[in-house]
């Protein structure tokens, strides 16, 4: 089966405004707030429990995430410096207290939230070199948002799994 690669068309004006405006509401006012939530009914050892050691704790997905947030929006998008270690998101054990954890987890995604309010919609189709890709930048925000929503999905089962209640996410 042969690849087909889409060419994009330069779009309007407000098509990127409106996708930036997307993407940081929910990073900044839907995904960080149902990781708060988790993270106040968790204590420090559910945080840094794992159902066997093949397995990512809540703890160690704030550090991934954290770390993928500064990698490709931060300094992917915004130009900061990236000075991500991955192996080592994975690697620690813990406990850190999820006060700090959750602090430097909010202070990350408001420092992405500014990057994306600074960043020129005009250039969402140009190129960056981000991990080991060139990519455009309308596909390293989305991949921040993809990512970022399959991570907080694992840290709100294990939330449930660990406490039996219902988050109340959605009040229908």
């Amino acid at each position: 089966m042969q690849s087909t690669k889409i060419e994009p068309e330069v779009t309007s004006p407000g098509v990127g405004t409106a996708y930036i405006t997307y993407c940081r509401r929910r990073l900044l006012e839907e995904y960080l707030p149902r990781i708060t939530r988790c993270l106040e009914e968790l204590t420090d050892d559910d945080i840094w429990w794992r159902a066997h050691d093949t397995d990512n704790s809540v703890g160690n997905l704030i550090l991934h995430l954290n770390g993928n947030v500064r990698q490709w929006i931060i300094s992917g998008i915004g130009g900061v410096s990236n000075t991500r270690d991955r192996a080592k998101e994975f690697a620690e054990r813990g406990p850190i207290p999820k006060g700090e954890l959750l602090k430097k987890f909010e202070a990350t995604i408001r420092e992405a939230d500014r990057a994306l309010e600074q960043f020129d919609q005009k250039n969402l189709l140009e190129m960056r070199h981000i991990q080991r890709d060139d990519i455009t930048c309308l596909d390293a925000i989305s991949h921040v948002v993809e990512h970022f929503a399959q991570h907080l999905g694992q840290i709100i089962y294990v939330t449930k799994l660990r406490k039996a209640i219902d988050l109340k996410f959605y009040d229908l």
